[in-house]
């Protein structure tokens, strides 16, 4: 593996490093969705999920896709869904905004 995929991976991990980010990746790696339905099942407040979105989408790990007026959003890196897939393994993720 070459430095700059050593690096790339390096920061992935930053990015997943946050339980709300791994909890909108975990429920994107099923369902693509808008960032209504994430904000509903993780219960984040607009601006935070906005903030978390931006992350994982400057590290190339989700894209958006424009369906009419929403964006849907998807997981589009496999390292990412291999590493949420280890840390969840077969459970389920529930956000807790105490």
């Amino acid at each position: 593996m070459d430095r700059n995929e050593i690096l790339r991976k390096a920061e992935i991990l930053k990015a997943l490093a946050h339980p709300d980010r791994l909890c909108i990746l975990q429920g994107l790696q099923t369902y693509r969705c808008n960032v209504g339905v994430i904000q509903s099942k993780l219960g984040l407040s607009q601006s935070g999920l906005s903030q978390h979105i931006a992350k994982l989408k400057s590290v190339g790990v989700i894209r958006g896709e424009r369906n009419g007026k929403e964006i849907c959003y998807r997981v589009v890196d496999e390292f990412a869904m291999e590493i949420v897939g280890l840390v969840f393994n077969n459970m389920d993720c529930e956000v807790n905004n105490n």
